[in-house]
């Protein structure tokens, strides 16, 4: 293990002393877990925690968010499972993508495993596109037109472009892995390939990439994909009905495990 995933684990530990919650589930979310991330990039670390029951069973509402300011190249926050579960219901991107995360720190409850053993019941095609096309088209805007561009940022237009070209092909939620994106979408031996490529190679061996001249075959890509998606997103099928009841049933069922497990281990 090393240093800095130690430090992870000490602090989610920390948090779940503070806050006196239990933590079911914490993973990386960022360019580490997409695989692009730069030498300095930070740790963004989500969690999905519990709290006591009786924390539920109030009249008031209370705050489901959890977050730590930065320190020490760690982003660390995490989500209630009763907010997390609501978002489920409707798909949500950035959660499905924490199930599906290639590094995951702690997982010491089925609490994950159930709530992926659903994500074919919840998933919608149609939204999660809307959510990368609107992703990409606001990256692009922002950082991919002129003559000079901020050119480690194609990253952050390729990789919600080629989820949407994932979710058009497969209908299922895409991978968080950039080369998995790429080996399946961008055809090996186009210059385009040998483009994303090279640029890869470049982020991962931390090389300073600010404003350079644009990379034409790229931005090409892009303007012909995010047009083609504005057109083609309105026909991607919504998804599944409404599975509240079965989430209910997982929230309850979470609860008991996780503080029948706590009392037993006190």
């Amino acid at each position: 293990m090393t240093e800095i995933h130690q430090q992870i684990l000490e602090e989610l530990s920390r948090i779940e002393r503070e806050e006196q919650m239990r933590i079911i589930y914490a993973c990386e979310s960022g360019s580490r877990a997409w695989g692009f991330p730069s030498q300095d990039s930070d740790y963004d670390v989500r969690f999905i925690y519990v709290r006591p029951v009786e924390w539920y069973l109030s009249i008031e509402d209370k705050r489901d968010v959890i977050e730590r300011p930065i320190n020490n190249m760690l982003d660390i926050n995490g989500w209630d499972l009763r907010k997390a579960l609501r978002l489920f219901r409707k798909s949500n991107p950035p959660l499905l993508e924490w199930l599906q995360s290639p590094i995951v720190y702690r997982e010491n409850h089925s609490a994950a495993e159930q709530i992926r053993s659903l994500s074919p019941l919840t998933f919608s095609p149609r939204s999660c596109l809307y959510h990368y096309l609107h992703m990409a088209k606001g990256n692009y805007r922002q950082y991919l037109q002129g003559e000079r561009v901020r050119i480690k940022k194609y990253f952050y237009v390729l990789r919600p472009i080629l989820a949407c070209e994932w979710i058009a092909k497969h209908g299922s939620m895409p991978p968080m892995e950039f080369d998995r994106l790429a080996g399946d979408l961008v055809p090996a031996g186009s210059k385009l390939k040998a483009s994303i490529d090279e640029l890869l190679v470049r982020k991962r061996a931390g090389e300073e990439m600010d404003n350079e001249p644009r990379i034409q075959v790229i931005n090409d890509f892009l303007e012909e994909r995010l047009e083609y998606y504005e057109q083609a997103a309105a026909a991607v099928p919504a998804g599944d009905g409404d599975q509240s009841e079965r989430l209910d049933r997982l929230f309850r069922t979470v609860l008991r495990e996780i503080w029948a497990q706590d009392r037993v281990g006190h």
